[in-house]
């Protein structure tokens, strides 16, 4: 394997790779012209800089973050907007620019995302990541399961229709539908299965006559009549699990479980 700066001059440069859930990759490097290796065209983009990388050999998280990358011309503040990036997979790693011999150095997913009116800048989360997250459920007074996934019971497909756009208002980012009962569809879920934003996730925040509300903006190249996919909300409630979907006995939430409020109460006569 190459071994980088064994030398006073070395011909290294970084790289990022950019792996979208829908199956479009970027490629970036730090050198002044594109290079091709590993079968993907990396982009010059001399302005990206490596914040940090720490890469520990026990369980504890590896973090990374990178600046500039995201301000590339083929990354738009559109694209991150509507969600195209979110959980996209990075690599970052180092390359020969005359022998085209890399390194990978970091793998992980992209975190958060800010905007300084500069550029971009993201945080990088390493496969550890996974090792933070609860493996016991903490109690809540609401159901913990994803509505129609795992531990809910209930059929997706009986809860989602497909039908096609009627109105779009880029003003207020909401969409409107023929022959809905729109307030089936709070906290629900709304897929574009055409258009510029085909098959990123939008979650319905409310509805206003009809009218749904989205939680991401639309792009403004989204015409009416494309079609779409929608899934029906759910509150999470013990009273909605019952008397709406009749599926009570997989309620994951303790309601009736008292709260750390009664800690703070004090007895009282009854007189």
């Amino acid at each position: 394997m190459r071994v980088f700066y064994d030398r006073a001059l070395d011909a290294a440069a970084t790289f990022w790779r950019i792996f979208r859930r829908d199956g479009i990759t970027f490629g970036f490097t730090s050198h002044d012209r594109d290079l091709t290796f590993g079968g993907i065209v990396h982009r010059a983009a001399p302005g990206m800089v490596p914040t940090a990388i720490r890469m520990t050999s026990d369980l504890s998280e590896d973090s990374a973050g990178v600046e500039g990358a995201l301000s590339h011309d083929s990354i738009s503040e559109e694209d991150l907007a509507s969600g195209l990036f979110d959980h996209a997979t990075v690599e970052i790693g180092i390359v020969d620019w005359e022998t085209f011999d890399y390194h990978g150095l970091f793998s992980g997913t992209l975190g958060r995302i800010e905007d300084d009116s500069r550029g971009f800048s993201a945080e990088l989360k390493s496969a550890k990541n996974v090792l933070e997250q609860d493996l016991v459920p903490r109690t809540s007074p609401t159901c913990r399961a994803l509505f129609c996934g795992p531990g809910c019971g209930l059929s997706a497909i009986k809860f989602t229709k497909r039908t096609a756009l009627s109105a779009i208002d880029f003003d207020l980012n909401r969409v409107q539908f023929n022959g809905l009962t729109s307030s089936l569809y709070i906290d629900g879920q709304l897929r574009f299965l055409d258009g510029p934003q085909t098959g990123t996730p939008f979650g319905i925040l409310g509805v206003y006559s009809n009218w749904l509300t989205l939680d991401r903006p639309i792009a403004k190249t989204t015409s009416i009549g494309i079609a779409a996919e929608l899934r029906e909300g759910c509150d999470h409630t013990l009273s909605s699990c019952s008397d709406r979907f009749g599926n009570a006995i997989n309620f994951r939430g303790e309601p009736f479980l008292p709260g750390n409020d009664l800690l703070a109460r004090y007895g009282q006569s009854s007189g």
